[in-house]
């Protein structure tokens, strides 16, 4: 009888293991292309520091960890669906073809930026850990973005 309980139990424990691995096989796709970004609230630019928000505004280059691979883009204040427009130059979905996919960014506290798609998905989030904005995830060989100079 103790033979019978014991097969039981290990008839038992294939079949929840074939459960679980039937589950991550099942849903692990739908998740696998996920970033997860922390839920940061969006800055509201009518009441932020106007000198701080005005520095927001205006041409980016977008970069690889070498600088060797770049896009321009222009943050714009101007809302759009999704969060407010952005003009991205017209070779940078072959440079970064990720951003062929990016219709807005928006601007959220911590001054995180996020780069969105049409269906408002925050594709690429940049963070300032030190002094430079880091690309969260790093899609498409995209390290980091920064403001360009204006004269």
């Amino acid at each position: 009888m103790l033979c019978c309980a014991e097969m039981e139990g290990e008839k038992m424990r294939f079949v929840v293991l074939g459960l679980a691995a039937g589950a991550c096989l099942q849903f692990g796709q739908a998740f696998a292309g996920d970033a997860v970004f922390d839920n940061l609230k969006p800055i509201d630019v009518e009441a932020a520091d106007p000198e701080f928000v005005a520095d927001m505004f205006g041409p980016w280059a977008i970069s690889d960890s070498s600088g060797g691979k770049h896009c321009n883009v222009v943050l714009k204040r101007d809302q759009t669906i999704g969060g407010m427009e952005i003009e991205l130059a017209p070779a940078c979905a072959a440079t970064f073809p990720v951003l062929g996919d990016i219709t807005a960014w928006r601007l959220l506290e911590g001054w995180a930026i996020d780069l969105v798609d049409a269906e408002r998905k925050t594709r690429i989030r940049f963070d300032t850990p030190d002094d430079i904005y880091v690309a969260y995830p790093e899609t498409d060989g995209i390290f980091t973005i920064q403001p360009i100079p204006r004269d």
